[in-house]
């Protein structure tokens, strides 16, 4: 299991950090736009199931294969970390939390995930959303 963010409680949110809506406004547009991308570039739909992120870490894979340097795949990797990120939302009933300019989910057992780092370790090699919502919806171990 893939280790959560350090957990923050509702009872502890600062003046700096937002809920959904207004934490959801970024990633759910970074997420619409590759969701639309995706679909008139490679032809490939994205409906926001789980199993579309298989597809997306395919996608990710592809893009490590041809070496482009990572500056060149840092908007398409945040686009796509925040539509795992929204599969998590819708599927999952978390939400998105914003603070300091980062975003990240928080799942209704009171985990934190970071779906658009957990993009660029995918790109790494060393990530995967499909994973990440995996465990991001499945509660914690004991």
């Amino acid at each position: 299991m893939r280790p959560a963010f350090p957990c923050v409680t509702a009872h502890y949110v600062t003046a700096q950090q937002e809920t959904r809506p207004q934490a959801a406004a970024k990633p759910a547009r970074w997420a619409a736009d590759t969701v639309a991308a995706l679909r008139e570039g490679a032809r490939l739909r994205l409906d926001y199931s789980v199993q579309s992120l298989w597809r997306v870490d395919r996608v990710i894979d592809g893009i490590r294969r041809e070496g482009p340097p990572y500056a060149a795949v840092e908007h398409a990797l945040r686009g796509f970390g925040a539509y795992a990120g929204e599969v998590v939302v819708r599927r999952g009933g978390a939400e998105w939390w914003s603070s300091g300019g980062e975003h990240w989910i928080r799942t209704p057992d009171g985990r934190l995930w970071d779906p658009i780092d957990e993009a660029r370790r995918a790109y790494a090699g060393q990530g995967s959303l499909r994973l990440l919502c995996r465990d991001a919806t499945s509660g914690p171990a004991d």
